[in-house]
């Protein structure tokens, strides 16, 4: 009897578990925008593939990361990415060498492109820094000639912005303006020079 009545309430305690749950309401989630014009004159024209952003493992999702102090991580409890970072930010880094009309065409690999160049990144911090105030977005990359392998150059890029308060929204439009400064500057640097 005691082991049935044991066993019911498991069973109970289980049920209300699922059931609060079930009822807690889904994470907001965000997307990212790249940069509408990037002002460039000159520079490389030619077929880019863009490669996925590597990432460490607390970057590599979809939750936004918010550290509170140096060497600790957090994520913002109620708030989502649109998709995997890494994923976003590279459709992102499409979009503006896109609409930044210097090369002749811009896909991912497994596109059918004959491949001129090829950019690879790294995203080192796409954070919210509590202690600061400030949204941190930092990428680096690597423009290679896809026909000799070589890199043809290679920079880092960061931008900070202010966080009005450690929320879904405002964390979101921060880093948001902080990818957009530092894919204008990525997309600049790389039609003003030449191979």
């Amino acid at each position: 009897m005691i082991t049935s009545s044991l066993r019911f309430a498991a069973v109970l305690g289980a049920a209300l578990s699922l059931a609060a749950c079930s009822s807690s309401k889904p994470p907001q989630t965000f997307d990212l925008n790249a940069p509408a014009r990037v002002a460039a004159a000159g520079g490389v024209r030619g077929n880019l593939v863009v490669a996925e952003p590597v990432a460490v493992a607390t970057i590599d999702g979809q939750r936004i990361v918010v550290k509170p102090n140096a060497g600790e991580v957090t994520f913002l409890p109620d708030a989502q990415w649109s998709d995997r970072l890494p994923k976003l930010v590279q459709s992102k880094m499409i979009e503006a060498y896109e609409n930044s009309g210097r090369m002749t065409s811009v896909g991912r690999p497994g596109d059918r492109l004959t491949v001129d160049y090829q950019l690879v990144t790294e995203i080192r911090a796409f954070e919210i820094d509590a202690a600061t105030g400030q949204a941190r977005v930092e990428i680096s990359a690597k423009f290679i000639n896809d026909k000799t392998g070589r890199i043809v150059s290679a920079a880092v890029f960061q931008a900070a912005r202010p966080v009005g308060a450690i929320s879904g929204a405002s964390a979101s439009q921060a880093l948001d303006q902080a990818l957009s400064e530092v894919l204008t500057d990525l997309v600049s640097w790389r039609t003003r020079r030449t191979s």
